[in-house]
């Protein structure tokens, strides 16, 4: 386990175990073209994009385009950037949002405000709309 990957699964202990759900992936039929729909999306903007910052870049711009897939595993998130790279992201159901589905390098998730995470994988930064949810309060 890397140290930025336990890093993230003890703040997530620390944090009351919140438990994440990507809004994009909520609806399924809210995709139109491969992209997502701006009203479903929430946070995506009018041409359906979200926020990323590639290559170590400090601005946050609506440039990434994402696609929703399902394999045998669960949902895929693909990425797509600009250049004609991208990021695939699997949805996790245990509450930390998403991993790397593919390649070498761990994806980082943060919380970015009350609706969105920040997920970091290398130089790459990606905001995504999420609803983050409590967990109930333990029986007496």
């Amino acid at each position: 386990m890397t140290a930025s990957y336990k890093g993230s699964i003890d703040r997530a202990a620390h944090m009351g175990r919140l438990a994440l759900m990507l809004l994009p992936l909520a609806a399924a039929a809210s995709c139109h073209s491969g992209k997502q729909d701006a009203a479903a999306s929430g946070g995506a903007d009018s041409s359906g994009r979200i926020s990323c910052a590639l290559a170590g870049e400090a601005e946050f711009k609506p440039v990434c385009d994402i696609e929703r897939s399902t394999d045998e595993g669960g949902i895929v998130l693909t990425v797509h950037h600009p250049d004609g790279g991208f990021r695939r992201l699997r949805v996790m159901k245990d509450g930390r949002g998403v991993v790397a589905a593919d390649g070498a390098l761990p994806a980082r998730v943060t919380l970015s405000g009350d609706r969105q995470i920040e997920v970091a994988i290398a130089g790459d930064r990606y905001r995504l709309p999420a609803t983050i949810k409590r967990p109930a309060p333990a029986a007496p």
